[in-house]
């Protein structure tokens, strides 16, 4: 880690905030705390006396528990709210929930909502510094960021590589925050789906739009495979999940075209068998636990550094 660069963000919104200054140095301090998971005893006391509030409007397994992980192993305290427990049920809006949440004096909340936009909203309106843990398809900043750090990980760098991310781009925001990531450290970015999950204006973001799986994942050295999506689509964008498996899974067969080395990644939870095969999800190419354990790593940094990187390891 750096200790001569600072950290100046007092909020993690997107990944389109960040230089790619900002993303090196969350990717050498996460690589720091990862050590601190192997340990004996998982914690030390930096963010000792900090409350972390994890607001969830959205269901959420691996994204929620990495954060909430990682808050208790710096020793923070946490407190968790779903949406079926909270006011909003009542008809409270979002802004009114987080200023009586703020009221009580948390140092952090971790936020993830359906409507794009809404931790930047929360972040216009209270003290307390924002996550943002997936909004809508905009962004999943800390996801972004975790499937980076295994990249870099697996192989040495980022910059110059080609990465192949098939799927349902249009409504991901993982897609969004790895297009961007990805491509502000240097490396190709290739994307391929369904023409009706693949939306106008991507390759502003810096991606370049690929008609077949075939012609993504060629000479690829990373290829990532996206959920569908479901819950965000209001009409069938496909006929059949046989088909979409057909035309964009990703089996041992389409890897043969990819770089010899190339790895497999998957933000979770996978449909087996439609966007990627098991051979292939539990094969030698497969990073996607390495995904999982990165992401409390990654996590730990986010919230390390933006209390201002004042705690003691």
């Amino acid at each position: 880690m750096d200790k001569k660069y600072r950290f100046s963000h007092k909020h993690i919104l997107g990944l389109e905030d960040l230089s790619s200054a900002d993303i090196d140095f969350i990717l050498n301090t996460a690589d720091s705390f990862k050590e601190i998971s192997s340990r004996p005893i998982k914690k030390v006391p930096t963010l000792r006396g900090k409350t972390v509030i994890h607001l969830f409007f959205e269901p959420s397994t691996r994204t929620r528990l990495s954060f909430e992980i990682a808050a208790k192993r710096m020793s923070a305290d946490t407190f968790n709210i779903a949406a079926s427990t909270s006011s909003a049920q009542k008809g409270e809006t979002l802004v009114d929930t987080a200023r009586n949440l703020t009221a009580m004096n948390p140092d952090i909340i971790v936020i993830r909502h359906s409507s794009s936009g809404s931790p930047r909203l929360l972040a216009n309106h209270i003290k307390a510094s924002v996550i943002n843990a997936g909004d809508g398809a905009h962004e999943h900043p800390s996801q972004g960021l975790l499937d980076l750090m295994t990249v870099k990980e697996q192989k040495g760098r980022i910059s110059g590589l080609k990465i192949a991310i098939i799927g349902d781009i249009a409504h991901s925001r993982v897609a969004h925050s790895d297009i961007i990531g990805f491509s502000k450290m240097g490396a190709e970015v290739r994307v391929s789906g369904p023409a009706t999950m693949l939306p106008p204006g991507i390759d502003k973001l810096g991606a370049r739009v690929c008609r077949t799986r075939e012609e993504a994942v060629e000479d690829a050295d990373v290829v990532m495979a996206l959920r569908i999506q479901k819950e965000r689509q209001t009409d069938p964008l496909f006929p059949t999940l046989r088909e979409y498996a057909a035309c964009f899974g990703i089996s041992k067969k389409v890897l043969k075209s990819a770089g010899p080395d190339a790895m497999v990644m998957h933000p979770g939870p996978i449909n087996r068998g439609v966007e990627m095969d098991p051979d292939v999800a539990d094969g030698r190419r497969s990073v996607i636990l390495e995904q999982v354990t990165n992401g409390v790593a990654i996590r730990m940094a986010l919230l390390y550094l933006i209390m201002g990187q004042d705690g003691n390891e």
